[in-house]
């Protein structure tokens, strides 16, 4: 009996409970109607951020060549170039039709990101039950609309874009990204389908013992790290030989391309959306194979021959003098791809071996880890030919049907460096984290 019953007085009753701070509320399914319009949304947003862009340069300028209808083709021509639709140009002094092929990178950033974020959000939502990859293909799809409207807006005019070489390309690149977010949003699963699982199965024993989790998630780091490592080498010499000939190129470069304010503004954006290019073509030149700026030129790090007439653009004056290589240009080719072979070793023995000095706990053993580091390195070739692909392309034709890289050259040098480099490393440094430090 309560103590206050039993002098006659009635108890106090205990306080209310207050009620939970976070209710759980189910969500109900989004509807394809919904995800349809995610996609257009996405797909609107980056080709308004273009457009903004485009118009503000042509209302700026003091000639502008053409109505606000051509500015609006031109953002249109740029946006589907973000996604590597090749542009034709038909007003030529030959009379013959010119290819412009070759996209700046940066430009494909806003759009691909709006497409891969919207992806990834409503993958991640997880509203669809057993079906998970619903949304992201609705999205998909909705982004494909906005792109056949633009293809078809695009197709006339002085600069259009090339039905065909769109119809190739630009659902290739649209289903990539999805894929990309919708895995993310996922939690990056590793799923093996039936016959995946098969195949796997028929495969020599040495082959399944490096196809582990482990060893799989340490070949893609190794991977992306070297690629990483190489196309910030490549960078890291295109400022170093900007600074160099600074002069040159502020005196050289601005002044015929650009008399007014609005041309300065024109340049340094051009210049700016190919930064991540001469990223890549600063990789392929510290591989060996280099580069092409037309024609039967080839500037690599032995010669620089054959160059032809050049314009006078900001970052065509980190361009080498025409000439054989010398010490310093090799010494400094040659560090790049050693540091990318190494940092794809230390990924690859990192995994190996999680806690130095502790052999109780390694992951993978000797032939793992050699072939983890063989994974990496054909992951590492495989970027590099793609980022070489994407990054170079035609101007036009004749001499001016392919500038860049070319990309077979380039995989096959990444493939070669990081493989002679990383597989090696991989093994000492493994037997390295293994030995047990001294007290």
């Amino acid at each position: 009996m309560h103590p206050a019953t039993r002098h006659g007085v009635t108890p106090p009753s205990p306080p209310a409970q207050p009620p939970p701070l976070l209710v759980p509320v189910r969500r109900s399914p989004v509807s394809s109607r919904e995800r349809l319009l995610d996609g257009v949304t996405a797909a609107g947003l980056g080709l308004a951020g273009i457009t903004v862009v485009v118009l503000l340069l042509w209302t700026t300028s003091p000639y502008p060549d053409s109505g606000p209808g051509g500015a609006l083709h031109i953002a249109a021509d740029l946006w589907l170039m973000a996604h590597g639709a090749p542009l034709v140009r038909v007003e030529t002094l030959s009379g013959v039709p010119a290819p412009v092929g070759l996209t700046p990178l940066l430009l494909c950033v806003l759009p691909l990101w709006l497409l891969y974020r919207t992806a990834r959000g409503a993958v991640r939502d997880g509203t669809d039950g057993d079906r998970p990859w619903r949304p992201a293909w609705w999205i998909g799809a909705g982004y494909l609309l906005v792109a056949a409207a633009v293809t078809g807006y695009a197709g006339s005019g002085p600069i259009r874009v090339d039905p065909l070489g769109a119809a190739l390309r630009l659902p290739l690149v649209v289903v990539a990204t999805v894929v990309a977010g919708g895995w993310t949003g996922l939690g990056r699963p590793v799923v093996l389908s039936g016959r995946v699982r098969r195949a796997r199965a028929r495969t020599p024993a040495a082959v399944r013992a490096v196809l582990t989790r482990t060893g799989t998630s340490a070949a893609l780091r190794g991977a992306a790290a070297s690629t990483a490592t190489l196309c910030a080498g490549g960078a890291l010499l295109t400022a170093g030989a900007l600074l160099w000939h600074v002069a040159t190129g502020q005196r050289a470069a601005f002044p015929p391309l650009a008399p007014s304010w609005s041309g300065y503004a024109a340049t340094l954006l051009l210049s700016l959306a190919l930064v991540p290019n001469a990223a890549v073509w600063g990789a392929a030149w510290c591989l060996g194979p280099g580069f092409t700026l037309g024609g039967d030129s080839a500037v690599t790090p032995m010669a620089v021959t054959d160059l032809p007439r050049l314009p006078d653009f900001p970052l065509l004056a980190a361009l080498p003098v025409e000439g054989q290589g010398t010490p310093l240009t090799w010494t400094l080719a040659g560090s790049v791809p050693l540091a990318a072979g190494l940092v794809a070793a230390r990924y690859v023995a990192g995994a190996a071996v999680p806690e130095r000095g502790e052999p109780g706990r390694c992951a993978l053993g000797r032939w793992q880890t050699a072939g983890a580091a063989w994974l990496a390195a054909c992951g590492c070739g495989a970027a590099m030919a793609v980022l070489a692909g994407w990054a170079g392309g035609p101007l036009g034709t004749g001499a001016l049907a392919h500038l860049g890289p070319a990309w077979w050259w380039t995989g096959a040098a990444a493939l070669a460096w990081t493989a002679a480099l990383g597989v090696p490393g991989s093994l000492v440094l493994r037997a390295w984290r293994l030995r047990t430090p001294r007290r």
